[in-house]
């Protein structure tokens, strides 16, 4: 996978924005300006994702290339190597699953208004 393809992926999820809110390598992806994941430009050696609980365990266990998320809480982010252990597929789908986790936390105005996009 590509830091291009996986930018356009992301970006072409509804409602998403990107930034570098930390420094000018760590690129986040958001939607209603809630954070699902979170790459470094200049090595694109992973991802964090926003996990289930239960499912981000899950996946660590399966997965060596999938651990507990790199600065962030443990419990509900994942950090996703592209190393290769981890396929293209399923890194998509756990972006997906993140992008929709956030979704689903947002007030209800701020989802209406980005299901209405």
């Amino acid at each position: 996978m590509t830091i291009s393809f996986f930018r356009e992926f992301c970006l072409s999820k509804l409602g998403t924005s990107e930034e570098t809110p930390f420094d000018e390598n760590t690129l986040c992806f958001k939607v209603g300006g809630k954070i699902f994941a979170i790459i470094d430009i200049e090595l694109f050696e992973s991802v964090n994702l926003k996990c289930e609980p239960e499912r981000a365990a899950e996946l660590r266990e399966h997965y060596s290339g999938i651990v507990p998320g790199y600065h962030m809480n443990k419990k509900h982010w994942n950090t996703v190597m592209f190393d290769g252990s981890v396929s293209d597929k399923l890194i998509l789908e756990l972006v997906d699953h993140s992008y929709e986790l956030v979704l689903e936390s947002l007030p209800k105005k701020t989802k209406e208004s980005i299901l209405r996009l």
